[in-house]
């Protein structure tokens, strides 16, 4: 049995860089430890699909988020397979059609003072019921707190973490929003 964990090799990525898209073009090549030679992201997926891997970590188990920077793939939950990838994408479909944005903003708005991530998390798991580890709970109540901030509803008001490329790709555990003022 052939193995195929598929790595990249980064360019040098100016620092003045600041959209993403120049980070996901920043790649010179992907190789597999098959030893096929692969140009381009699209490839790298297209490969790491057909021999069962994950498309987002492209079987490693670990997401290159930005050079010097990674973390275990949280579309597999760090297992390089794809049939876990999968698995994560149905909870997700799902988790949205159970987590709508109205559950979340009724439960905000109950909430006076900055809340948390995971305050707004485990206040949506227990009013739905949901058990521990059914459903991808806080990623899908992120998403739908940074679209009530991109739609003006809430601010941000929390610090980054981390600062992984300057100002420009930053990392936040356990941010902390506010009910934007009128």
């Amino acid at each position: 049995m052939r193995k195929h964990t598929i790595t990249a090799l980064w360019e040098e990525i100016p620092d003045d860089a600041d959209d993403l898209a120049v980070v996901g073009g920043g790649f010179r090549v992907y190789l597999c430890l098959c030893g096929k030679q692969l140009g381009d992201r699209t490839a790298a997926e297209l490969h790491a699909m057909e021999t069962d891997q994950c498309t987002t970590c492209l079987g490693s188990g670990t997401e290159q988020v930005v050079p010097d920077y990674a973390q275990p793939c949280t579309s597999c939950a760090g297992s390089g397979r794809r049939r876990a990838q999968l698995q994560w994408q149905l909870a997700y479909a799902e988790a949205e059609t159970v987590i709508t944005v109205d559950v979340v903003r009724a439960l905000i708005a109950l909430l006076p003072g900055p809340f948390r991530l995971s305050q707004v998390a485990d206040a949506v798991r227990d009013a739905l019921g949901l058990p521990v580890g059914r459903l991808p709970v806080g990623p899908r109540v992120r998403d739908v707190l940074r679209s009530l901030e991109a739609a003006g509803e809430l601010v941000l008001v929390s610090a980054p973490d981390e600062l992984l490329r300057g100002t420009t790709v930053v990392l936040y555990r356990d941010p902390y929003w506010e009910h934007a003022r009128d």
